[in-house]
């Protein structure tokens, strides 16, 4: 379970279909975690207002997997969002982290360690945006201080990579959000991504084997989806 905090308020997160993660690129639940309409009593979703340029904090209860990227994403609704399912909804992305530093390798991994017969010194795990929330169980984004007043929906999500063989696992919440005081700006197309739809089974950045031989020398890893827009473009 995931809360968003914004000045004290905590806006209702969608309901959980289930804990376990999602496992493909195309699966229906990728935009929120759930059927992609609102929730809550009556279908009524808690929003928090939020002023433009602010911080928002996620605090993360479950899924603190340490490898992998964390991202966050925005969607404007056209008009209220407990009118809105978020399948249908075009998202764009506000902030991602990737490898932090190090490398890709997953130390822990006996058969890193000692199959490959590496060294204490090469068996150091590097520093990923999941691993920050793991460590700190919060991941706090800004708002764009340039973004449109409106209702959005905002996407939080952890991408865990250390199963390569079964594939990506992907954690997601979304929650409600009324954005005052930006400066009227949205992005152009080229940010703009839908969910699902925004991956493909073939990124890159869902297709990398933290065991490998060459994982302790790999110190680059490509973000899967689009730009972040930061407002200034």
């Amino acid at each position: 379970m995931l809360h968003l905090f914004v000045s004290g308020i905590c806006p209702q997160p969608s309901m959980l279909d289930t804990i376990d993660p999602i496992l493909g690129t195309l699966d229906p639940a990728m935009s929120c975690n759930n059927d992609g309409g609102p929730v809550g009593e009556g279908g009524t979703q808690l929003s928090a207002n939020i002023k433009a340029g602010t911080n928002i904090t996620a605090v993360y209860g479950l899924w603190l997997h340490p490898y992998g990227p964390a991202t966050v994403y925005m969607a404007r609704c056209p008009g209220s969002c407990t009118d809105s399912n978020s399948r249908e909804l075009k998202w764009f992305k506000i902030d991602h982290v990737g490898l932090i530093r190090g490398t890709i390798v997953y130390a822990a991994s006996t058969w890193f360690r000692f199959i490959l017969d590496q060294p204490l010194s090469a068996c150091r795990d590097g520093d990923w945006g999941s691993g920050v929330v793991s460590k700190t169980g919060v991941y706090t984004v800004t708002i764009p201080a340039a973004l449109a007043d409106g209702e959005y929906l905002i996407r939080h999500e952890l991408i865990a990579i250390h199963a390569y063989w079964a594939g990506p696992q992907f954690y997601i919440e979304c929650a409600q959000l009324k954005v005052v005081g930006g400066r009227g700006k949205l992005p152009s197309d080229e940010y703009l991504v839908s969910f699902p739809g925004a991956y493909k089974a073939s990124d890159p950045g869902l297709n990398v084997d933290l065991y490998s031989p060459e994982a302790p020398t790999i110190t680059t890893y490509e973000l899967p989806g689009p730009a972040v827009w930061t407002g200034e473009d």
